[in-house]
Order: C-alpha cells, then sequence, then structure tokens
C-alpha cells in the first residue's frame, strides 16, 4: 500500500469513527469516490484488503485503523 493511500485510509477510518462510532464497518471502496477515476490506487486498495490480508468485505473501520497504524 502506498504511503499516500495509507494516509487516505486512515484520515477516512478516523472520521468514520468521528461520527458514527467505534462499532461502524466499512469496506475497502469507503477510501475512494464513487466513480472508478483511479484504478491503479483502487487495485492497490483490494490488494492490500483481499490477497494479502483476507479480510471480509465489510470489517470494522477500529480494525483496518489499528492495522494501518502498525504498518502491516
Amino acid at each position: 500500500m502506498t504511503p499516500a493511500l495509507r494516509a487516505k485510509a486512515l484520515a477516512v477510518c478516523d472520521g468514520k469513527i468521528a461520527r458514527k462510532g467505534e462499532g461502524v464497518g466499512l469496506s475497502f471502496y469507503a477510501f475512494f469516490a464513487n466513480r472508478n477515476d483511479d484504478p491503479e490506487t483502487l487495485m492497490d486498495a483490494a490488494e492490500w484488503w483481499i490477497r494479502t490480508h483476507r479480510l471480509d468485505h465489510f470489517e470494522k473501520a477500529v480494525k483496518i485503523r489499528d492495522m494501518l497504524r502498525a504498518g502491516i
């Protein structure tokens, strides 16, 4: 995962948690606009989420935030 994508994903996780609480879930699509205007970065996120970590489609934002902070 690129440093820019990691920073964006952390910001999205933090924002969702702040707005909806620690039980909020999300998918890697939450890191992107509703249109596919950056397919390379989308595939980078999908690779990290699906192939590397074998995460479910929806995961707790807290879990993803903690993984990202740990550099996983």
